[in-house]
């Protein structure tokens, strides 16, 4: 389904959902001057058509016992269709792999890693990198504080 425009409204909408999806309609509606029914509507929409991909809840990884986050910049042997797919692929599907993406620049992949310690890590390198014949080099930056984090997208 294409984008619809965005008016003013859907912009409030999106933003106060983007901080707190739990944030009901009533309360959304008496921020941006409609019902309950009306901003629900909206929401549906703006979920049916994709411009609100996903719901998720936000986990604390200190809590959880996972407070080690990597950041790791991968280089490829060589950029080819197949290669460039196949490594989308494995961090896709590597649950300490938070966020990948595919860069220009003496990188080809800038890779944030969550491991419970540098035991999981080295784990994790090895099935990820050192196993990967594709992979020519990479370089890795342990976090030492993570001074911000957050999915928002600047609507102002």
């Amino acid at each position: 389904m294409p984008t619809p425009p965005l008016d003013a409204v859907d912009l409030k909408i999106l933003d106060r959902l983007q901080t707190d999806a739990r944030t009901i309609a009533e309360s959304i509606g008496a921020e941006v001057g409609l019902s309950a029914a009306a901003v629900q509507r909206r929401i549906k929409r703006l979920r049916q058509c994709g411009v609100i991909a996903r719901d998720v809840s936000v986990l604390d990884q200190d809590v959880l016992g996972v407070p080690m986050t990597f950041v790791v910049a991968v280089e490829m042997e060589r950029e080819h269709v197949d290669v460039i797919r196949a490594f989308r692929e494995r961090a896709l599907a590597d649950d300490a792999v938070q966020q990948c993406y595919y860069v220009t620049g003496q990188a080809d992949f800038i890779l944030v890693v969550a491991c419970r310690d540098m035991a999981c890590f080295e784990a994790f390198t090895r099935r990820a990198l050192l196993d990967n014949p594709d992979v020519r080099h990479f370089t890795t930056s342990v976090a030492m504080d993570r001074v911000k984090v957050g999915l928002t997208v600047p609507l102002g």
